[in-house]
């Protein structure tokens, strides 16, 4: 009888826990709801976009923990990265981050960029630093010109400018849940948190 209470007493506590993590998420308070709903890509998944620059040292210490959270999303929810152009400066790595994509390399070059930027300290801000990482990384000279000045290229970073604005996205790094929600380390209050919210905010859209 009284291993039953310690059980029951114990999945209580547990339970609770878990409900005041879950009611700790206020809106606009740790999180906004978008004035505008976007449509996402598919109505079958969840869609999680984060918005980025790579010159961002935020940006830098948030990708880890995203990379680690995406490993455990179940398959109803899709992340997206869109790097976020707010100076014109910030083209050139928009330029980086779709030419990898096309090139399907984006899993080298992706972590590649930041660490150039903030460990290796190059800017990574003309064409031929940009080459000269992908080089690095196995693709061809031949290739990353192919690309990086392409029609599929352009086209993207011509989107990417504009695409913030949908969503009122200001900062970097943000994150929006199924074009409904928006979150960051701002709101959340840290890295984790803003990885807790996504988390309940995504629990809150499979029961729509």
């Amino acid at each position: 009888m009284q291993l039953f209470s310690i059980i029951f007493i114990s999945l209580l506590l547990a339970f609770s826990s878990s409900s005041a993590i879950s009611a700790s998420f206020e809106e606009d308070v740790d999180y906004e709801r978008l004035d505008q709903p976007q449509p996402t890509k598919s109505k079958n998944k969840i869609e999680v976009i984060e918005f980025f620059w790579y010159g961002c040292p935020h940006c830098n210490n948030f990708d880890p923990y995203l990379q680690r959270w995406k490993k455990g999303l179940a398959s109803d929810v899709e992340v997206i990265l869109i790097p976020a152009i707010f100076r014109p400066e910030w083209e050139i790595h928009a330029r980086a981050f779709y030419t990898a994509q096309v090139l399907k390399v984006l899993d080298k070059i992706h972590p590649a960029m930041f660490n150039a930027i903030h460990n290796r300290g190059l800017p990574m801000s003309n064409e031929a630093q940009i080459m000269a990482l992908f080089i690095d990384n196995g693709v061809s000279e031949r290739n990353f010109n192919r690309i990086f000045n392409s029609f599929a290229v352009e086209s993207k970073v011509r989107k990417a400018k504009t695409v913030h604005l949908n969503y009122s996205v200001r900062s970097v790094p943000n994150i929006v849940i199924n074009g409904s929600y928006r979150t960051n380390a701002g709101l959340a209050g840290n890295n984790v948190n803003v990885l807790k919210v996504a988390d309940y905010l995504i629990s809150q859209e499979r029961k729509k």
